[in-house]
Formats: structure tokens, sequence, C-alpha cells
């Protein structure tokens, strides 16, 4: 036999190795029991994979991102035959992994219940045990067509194939835009078939290289992602490199559900979103009030501190105007039907403030003196979200945006970005975000308005401007909106998730649309260049980020009551009422609780809706004009002066402290 030269790589490192021609993949990798698939020519490959002369080699090991996902996805594959094998009647759809886990949609008579999902998770474990082959195989489309008579949701993606519909909702997954492949997964000690599927692959060695997993929940889901489609049954499940990640990672998501803002929203009475307003539509309660007015108050202020103005326009208006920016000919599905009015005339729901903004620059001449000019609203907007998308105030069809738009010169744009920039990241840090990193959106090559050239001065300011903040630059090629590139500002929150926050827009593209000008110093028309700019992306959106990253237990600043007088008796409730009375003139948000309860009640129910501080008040406090001061952690200080005590509730609520 003949030999090769293989070049193994690993990471800047390259080892030159001959070995006897048939070598695969797995051998070359000997005794690397972290080592799950490789990475020939760039193209990810299965270990059965036979490398040639001169190709370069690299491992890929489970933990990393490529190894994760097909952990994941070979594990959808296990969860698809465990069904097949406990429900012959199911129909496959799709499997792919997604963040933290994996799915897959089946067509059965009836929706999966809890006990279902455990006998799933039997047999799945039955699988893994079994250690059976993952096998691929290409196949022709009418072979393909042939083995997969039965299963009608295969052939549509073998129609697909190749085509851009192919990569909606994990499809690509499946079939790929190349040759088509079929996985037949094989028994371990007589290469008999025990299932297969269509998949593009790669997959691990075998089910037993499968290290920890577990079935999560079951939902509905429409095919391929469209309501026109028939709905499926979707199982979720998760899959990690070792158990103890498992675990932590059940551990992390029992924390998550704790802080899910949609049952805190309920249980501290702060917000609902009611059946009979409808999806996607929240309304706040007086104490969700209380918090969102004081976000939105602080913004206020610091914004004014900053330059902008304030401006305010209607919540709908004529198609025209969505015509004119572009928004319709990129937006439309994602906006409210139009509302026929004025004999014809189409009206909307806006579903974004800026083509109103353009129009208060252009409503009368502008001078190079104004610029920059910083135009700012608490706008609300009305998007049409698809029902399976909507999600409690995070994911909502109608929400106020915190929406700015600066127009400037081109030779103040660099310093405008940068301070833009800074403010943003110094407002979070004071409602309690501290950890960023930064994301680059460049130009969709498909999607897109303006010159190159322009798109590509645009991008490199930005990536300047991003860079001077010394935070991680990650670089989102595609994703920026169809007028420009964009920042966003990516902040984790209290348990490491991270929440896509503020984004900062350089346009070149709507001030040519909307034909905008200024005067320059030498009389000559100008056009500005605009800067699309939201902080909090939504205020219900960030109401929630900072709900959940505070699990309810808001900063004194921001909580709806900051502290509560205890009384230790009946007798003790006027020196209370008094105490709060002060408070109130002084700004604070304290309240008596002079309900029939027993003190020790009192203070239970005070913990429960997460107040900051408790005032408790007996004999000897009322009698020496002091008062306990109880912290939520359960310490107290006892024998505290009134105005001393009222003095540090100003004082904490003042600096934006967290006690």
């Amino acid at each position: 036999m003949s030999d090769v030269r293989v070049i193994i790589q690993r990471d800047s490192e390259r080892e030159e190795r001959v070995v006897t021609t048939g070598t695969t993949a797995a051998e070359l990798f000997t005794g690397e029991r972290t080592v799950i698939a490789a990475r020939v020519g760039g193209e990810l490959k299965d270990l059965a994979y036979v490398p040639g002369e001169g190709e370069i080699v690299e491992p890929v090991e489970i933990s990393s991102e490529d190894g994760l996902n097909i952990l994941r996805h070979s594990t959808a594959h296990v969860m698809a035959q465990a069904v097949q094998e406990l429900f012959p009647e199911a129909k496959l759809g799709i499997g792919p992994p997604v963040r933290d886990g994996f799915y897959y949609d089946f067509d059965v008579a009836a929706p999966f219940h809890p006990d279902d999902l455990k006998a799933i998770e039997k047999k799945m474990q039955e699988i893994q045990k079994r250690g059976q082959r993952f096998s691929r195989r290409v196949v022709t489309d009418e072979a393909a067509r042939e083995e997969l008579a039965d299963e009608p949701y295969k052939l549509e993606l073998i129609g697909l194939k190749g085509s851009s519909a192919s990569t909606e909702d994990g499809a690509d997954v499946e079939v790929g835009g190349g040759e088509l492949t079929i996985y037949d997964n094989l028994d371990a000690k007589t290469g008999e078939l025990c299932w297969r599927d269509l998949c593009r692959g790669p997959h691990l060695p075998t089910t037993r290289s499968i290290p920890a997993f577990k079935l999560m929940r079951n939902a509905s889901a429409y095919w391929r992602g469209s309501e026109k489609n028939k709905q499926l049954q979707r199982i979720y499940g998760t899959a990690w490199p070792s158990k103890e990640e498992l675990k932590a990672h059940l551990e992390f998501l029992a924390e998550a559900e704790k802080r899910d803002h949609r049952k805190l929203g309920s249980e501290l009475d702060l917000f609902s979103i009611p059946e009979e307003i409808g999806s996607g539509l929240a309304v706040f309660h007086p104490k969700g009030g209380v918090v969102r007015r004081a976000m939105e108050d602080y913004s206020r202020r610091r914004h004014e501190e900053e330059g902008y103005e304030f401006v305010y326009t209607p919540h709908a208006t004529k198609g025209a105007l969505f015509e004119k920016s572009g928004h319709l000919d990129w937006y439309a599905d994602g906006m409210y039907p139009p509302m026929q009015l004025d004999e014809g005339v189409d009206y909307y729901l806006k579903p974004m403030n800026c083509p109103m903004h353009n129009l208060i620059f252009d409503a009368r001449g502008r001078s190079y003196r104004e610029l920059p000019l910083r135009l700012f609203e608490f706008g609300t907007v009305y998007r049409y979200e698809k029902s399976g998308v909507v999600h409690g105030l995070t994911r909502a069809r109608g929400f106020t945006q915190d929406d700015a738009h600066i127009y400037c010169t081109r030779e103040q744009m660099a310093d405008e970005l940068d301070s833009t920039l800074t403010f943003v990241l110094n407002l979070l840090r004071d409602y309690g975000l501290t950890d960023f990193y930064l994301e680059l959106s460049t130009k969709d090559e498909t999607k897109f308005v303006g010159s190159d050239e322009a798109w590509e001065e645009a991008t490199e300011v930005l990536r300047k401007v991003a860079e001077k903040q010394g935070l991680p630059l990650t670089p989102d090629p595609g994703g920026a909106a169809f007028y420009g590139p964009k920042i966003s500002v990516q902040a984790r929150d209290a348990i490491g998730r991270t929440w896509q926050m503020s984004t900062i827009q350089l346009d070149f593209n709507l001030p040519d649309r909307f034909d905008l000008e200024y005067t320059s110093p030498d009389g000559s028309k100008q056009r500005p260049v605009m800067i699309h700019r939201a902080l909090f992306g939504s205020i219900e959106r960030f109401f929630a980020v900072l709900l959940e990253h505070y699990a309810g237990a808001f900063p004194a600043w921001l909580a709806p009551v900051q502290a509560v007088g205890i009384p230790v008796g009946d007798a003790h409730v006027p020196y209370l009422q008094e105490f709060a009375a002060e408070a109130k003139r002084k700004g604070l948000r304290v309240e008596v609780d002079a309900s029939s309860d027993r003190m020790q009640k009192k203070i239970r129910n005070q913990q429960r809706q997460k107040v900051p501080f408790m005032i408790i008040v007996g004999d000897e406090d009322m009698h020496a004009g002091t008062v306990s001061f109880r912290y939520r952690d359960g310490s107290q200080e006892n024998g505290v002066p009134r105005d001393q005590a009222l003095a540090k509730l100003v004082d904490v609520v003042e600096r934006r402290v967290q006690v």
C-alpha cells in the first residue's frame, strides 16, 4: 500500500505526518478521546473520513463550538430514533442543534405528554449504551426519495436542496447545498441497520460517544416556521461533554426560571399581558409603573445633560412615509396591516420612529451651527411578531423605544459616535449592568441600499470607535440593517446570560432618501450624517432584563417601594405613619404595613415582595425617637435616630447603590 502526506493543524502549530493510504481521521487522533470530528480544508468531517495527499486536518474537540453542535445534533438523531421506536407512526421533521441544546420536530397523532418524554429519554439511554455507529453515505435525489418515501417532510427538504429556503429553521442541517447524504445508525456488533435519517452531518463516531443529555420540554411548532404549514410537535433537549457540565447547566436553568420576568412580574404585581388586549401587549400595574417611571426619569435627566432635545411623534402615519424611507420594501411583513382611511389612503401603526424624526429635521432650514442635533423620544412602536416568538416583555408587539437620532457633519461623525458609545455604556452601568462586549454588524450583501464606498467608510469608522472602548469586539457579518452598519452592546447579567442592549447605527442613506440638508459655513447645501441610537432597545425589554438581573430585588432607587414600616403593635402605627409622611416629603417611596398580621408575618410578606428596607418600631424606639433598620439580607441596626434613618435612605437612593 502507498503512503500519503497529511498535515495536522493544531492552533498555530503544524505537524507533517506520513501515513498509510486509507488512514482515517480517527486513526490520526488515536487516544484523544475528546476529539470527535475533524476539519479538513475548512469543512467539518466525520472521524471516518480518509484524508488525501497534502490535506490539512484539524481536530475538533467536543467542548468547542463546532464540537458541541455535532454532539447535540447527534443526540437529536438518537432522540428521533427513540421516538420512532416508541411511536412508529411518527413522521420526521428536522432536528438541528440550537444554543445549549437541540430539538426535533415530529408529526404525531397527539401532543407528547410528560410521561412520553420520560419514556423517550429512557429509550435514548438504551440506544446510547448500544454504541450504534453513525455511518455516512452519499445518495442521489432519486435514491433518497425511494428510501424515504414514507417521510413526507424529508421529501420536501430534498426538493429544497441548494435553495435559499433550505437554510430556514435548521433545514440546512438536513440537506446542505451540495451532495445529498443519509446517516445510518448501525448495530455495533452486526452492522445491521437500526435507523436512518437524511442529514448533512457530521456526527459523533457512535452513540456511546454522547456523554450526558436530558430532554427538557415539548411544544408546538409550525413546519419550517410558517403559520401556513401544519403544526408539528417539537421536543427540546440538551447535551453536554460531561455529566458535571449537564448538572451545572440544569442548575443554571433552575436559577433562570426563578428569575423569569413573567413569573416575577405576576408575583410582585408589576405588569400583566391580558388576553383581552392581545399577545405581546403589556399593561404596567402601579408598582411596575413606579419602576418604569424611575427608569425613564433618570434616563431623561442624563439625556438632557448630554445635550439631547426631546420630541414627540404620533403612533400612526400614512404609508407613503414608510415608502419614502424604504421600510415598506424591507419590513412590511413585520408591520401591522394598513388601515384604510381618508377615502382609501393607507395608514400604518409606526414600527419605528426614524422617518418622523427626519421630518422634524426637515421642517425648516438647518445651519451647521445647529449640528450635531440630537433628537430623543420615548416613542411607542408596533411590530407584528409571530405568535411563536412573542415572549413576555422581551419580544413584544407594542413597546416603547428610547430612540435617538443624531444629525451631524461628516467631520463631527467620529467624535459623535465616540461620545455616544461612551454615554450609552456609562448609562447602562448606572442601571447596574457592568459586563459588556461589543458586536460590529456589517453589510448584508443581499439587502442594502447605498454605495459600497459609503458602507466601507461607515464600517471602518464604527470599528475604530468600538476599539477605543477597550472592550472585546465580535464581528457579525451580514447582520446590519439595510441602511447602515451598527455597533451592538452585548451585556451579561448576574447569572452570565448575554442580552443585546444598545445599538448605534451609522446611516448615510436615509438622509439621501429624505433629501436632508444643512447650510455649511461657505453657504453650500450639504448632506448630514445620521446616527440611529436606541439605548435600552425598548423600555419593556430593558425592564425585563433588569427584573431578571436583580431577580426582582431592585436597588432602592428603582424599587417600587423603597421601605416599609413594620409596627410591633398597633400603638406604633401613628409613629411610623409620621415617619413615612416625612420620607415622602423627601421624595422617598415609603409605606406602613398597618394590617392585622403579626409582626413576623409582615416581615415575611415584605421579604417576598423584595422590599429593600424595613423600618421596625416598638415601644423603645417610639420613646427614644429612633427606629430599627432591617436590610434585605436580614441584618438589622437598632436604635437609629429618625433623622439619620431618613438621611440613610436618601443617600442610598441618590447614590443608586444596591444593598
